[in-house]
């Protein structure tokens, strides 16, 4: 890794069959150590139950409110400054609550690849345009 500014770029941020809307701020192979991504959910939206094999996950509450399901823990509010510790293989799932959209950081370690997400959903992938 060399030093480098990274700056978010709005329009690359991108729908999730999970349910979510993501902007990945820092995923590359010269970082293997660690990702964050800005992850947003609409209100009233759950995303899909899902686990990350291998990969710690922290969710860094910015904005608006929400109910967080991890593990066996009974379901949580969070605000703005709640940190979610997510263990690897630990199921999880996230509700925005409120008028405005949950925000939040995601950061995994090691960084976030594609192929360590497990969807544990039991409904099926939802079809159609991805919403804004």
């Amino acid at each position: 890794m060399h030093e480098e500014i990274r700056h978010m770029v709005p329009a690359a941020e991108f729908h999730t069959a999970e349910g979510c809307h993501i902007n990945e701020l820092s995923n590359s192979d010269a970082d293997p150590e660690a990702s964050i991504a800005r992850a947003r959910v609409r209100p009233g939206v759950t995303t899909r139950w899902h686990r990350l094999a291998g990969t710690t996950e922290r969710y860094v509450v910015l904005s608006g409110a929400g109910r967080v399901e991890v593990g066996k823990l009974p379901a949580q509010s969070v605000a703005p400054g709640d940190v979610v510790l997510i263990p690897p293989g630990c199921r999880q799932r996230i509700t925005s609550l409120g008028d405005d959209d949950l925000v939040f950081l995601a950061i995994c370690t090691p960084r976030f690849r594609p192929e360590v997400y497990e969807d544990m959903d039991p409904d099926p992938v939802p079809a159609g345009p991805a919403p804004v």
